[in-house]
């Protein structure tokens, strides 16, 4: 008797164990699910009073047209170099004025708001320093860094408060200074104390599986340039199968993390790079909006329905309804078929296609293929053009 009561006692601790570890896994899960999906944009500037201008509102209104439903505020100050320990705004950073009102106006049109600053270096020494790499050699300089660190970011997290913005990211690709986990966790109970809405934190796309302190905030950020394809003029089948094996890396991922994944940043600039380096900005060479478009495509046909994503923040639209087009090489999407691609997507997530809005995009994309086939620069590949340049020049 008493080893069949051990035996019954055993059991039942087994159940309600049972019970307890399925509970605490819907738990997780229901959070998952339960999380809004951000059909968001980035939209920086680097002008003092552009957020506050007519103009800004026109463009805020161009997005919510787009199907846009999270806008997400980039504001930029600075520090000399990687290994100074003062930040500090500049001419190029937004007005706390202009800042509020693109808030305001971005509320006032059913919007809801991201506000994400973000650390630039003024002098990147020989061209390849960047945030990433932001670090010192001594105790001290890391102490004083960390200290302006959260001066700079509790400033904003202030505006966030103030203006009810609903998600504030404690910091950008700051991958070196990430490893210092304890430092971190303090600038985000700093923030806490300020703010009291959702917190994420954007990590570059080779950082996010390191950062150990995603149990502090509410979402996991992953600024999404992965690199997709080395093939020169790849398919879209090329882009699409870049994405798998980032796909399972992810995935694995969001099963260990258990919080909301968002793609804090996401984009491509209009260059024959921009699969094999989604980050390089581009300054030289010819204009390739259909790469640009396919690689949109790319991104929509393979992760857009995954469970584990939980919003996507494409960089970048500026506060101007005027430029873009199919002859600008930057990452916005303004005036080009990519701008299309976004809109069909993000105003009917629900259905696999929207067969009208696909049929007009199709169409574009003819009519802009029709005239890449004329000699005029910008509208054709670097290999056509010296093709182009070899026959003339024979």
């Amino acid at each position: 008797m008493k080893i069949l009561l051990k035996l019954l006692k055993q059991t039942a601790n087994i159940i309600v164990l049972s019970f307890l570890m399925v509970n605490i896994m819907n738990t997780a899960s229901n959070s998952l699910i339960a999380a809004e999906f951000q059909k968001g944009m980035c939209y920086a500037t680097w002008d003092k009073d552009s957020f506050g201008t007519p103009q800004s509102e026109e463009a805020l209104k161009m997005l919510k047209n787009m199907g846009v439903e999270y806008v997400q505020i980039n504001v930029t100050e600075y520090q000399n170099t990687y290994n100074s320990t003062t930040i500090k705004a500049t001419d190029l950073t937004p007005s706390v004025e202009s800042i509020k009102t693109a808030i305001k106006v971005a509320h006032k049109l059913g919007l809801k708001v991201m506000l994400k600053p973000h650390i630039d270096l003024i002098d990147n020494v020989d061209g390849t320093y960047w945030r990433a790499d932001i670090g010192f050699n001594t105790e001290e300089d890391w102490q004083t860094w960390f200290k302006q660190y959260e001066q700079f970011i509790t400033k904003y997290a202030r505006i966030a408060a103030e203006t009810n913005t609903e998600i504030f990211s404690v910091g950008t690709e700051l991958s070196f200074t990430t490893q210092r986990s304890d430092h971190w966790k303090n600038i985000i109970a700093s923030v806490k104390k300020v703010y009291n809405g959702k917190l994420i934190y954007a990590a570059n796309w080779d950082e996010y599986r390191q950062i150990q302190f995603w149990e502090n905030l509410d979402y996991v950020g992953i600024d999404a340039y992965f690199p997709l394809t080395y093939k020169e003029n790849p398919t879209i089948e090329d882009i699409k199968q870049g994405w798998e094996k980032w796909r399972i890396e992810i995935e694995t991922f969001a099963t260990e993390v258990s919080k909301p994944i968002i793609f804090t940043e996401l984009g491509y600039a209009s260059t024959l790079t921009a699969a094999s380096e989604p980050w390089a900005n581009a300054k030289t060479g010819n204009a390739d909006t259909i790469l640009q478009a396919n690689c949109y495509k790319a991104f929509f046909e393979t992760i857009w329905k995954c469970p584990w994503l939980k919003g996507v923040y494409w960089w970048h639209f500026s506060p101007t309804v005027n430029g873009g087009g199919i002859n600008n090489r930057q990452f916005t999407p303004l005036n080009k078929p990519s701008a299309d691609i976004l809109k069909q997507h993000y105003t009917d997530r629900t259905s696999s296609i929207n067969a009208g809005l696909t049929k007009e995009i199709d169409s574009k994309f003819d009519m802009l293929n029709k005239k890449t086939s004329f000699n005029k620069d910008g509208l054709y590949s670097i290999k056509e053009k010296k093709d182009k340049d070899r026959k003339i020049n024979n």
